[in-house]
């Protein structure tokens, strides 16, 4: 769809220059000029949406502070020295 907005405002220019009207010129270019910039922003919206992260994939306060935790624990786990061996 947005391929569209491009090829409307390329035929846009196109009859702006062709035309020997002014005002069908000045018509033509801000019709180029509007499908121009949608398309921009379409392609923008595209590539952004496209790289975005899924919601759902998100953590909540409360799963990360219980990872935290987990971490923590495990952290304190590992450091604790080693008992000596019984004789």
């Amino acid at each position: 769809m947005i391929w569209l907005y491009l090829l409307l405002a390329l035929v846009a220019m196109v009859v702006a220059m062709k035309t020997t009207s002014v005002l069908l010129m000045v018509v033509c270019l801000l019709a180029a000029l509007v499908f121009l910039v949608l398309w921009a922003y379409g392609w923008y919206a595209s590539r952004v949406g496209s790289v975005s992260r899924d919601a759902s994939l998100m953590l909540d306060p409360d799963e990360l502070r219980r990872l935290r935790e987990q971490a923590e624990a495990r952290k304190l786990a590992s450091q604790s020295p080693p008992e000596p061996p019984a004789a």
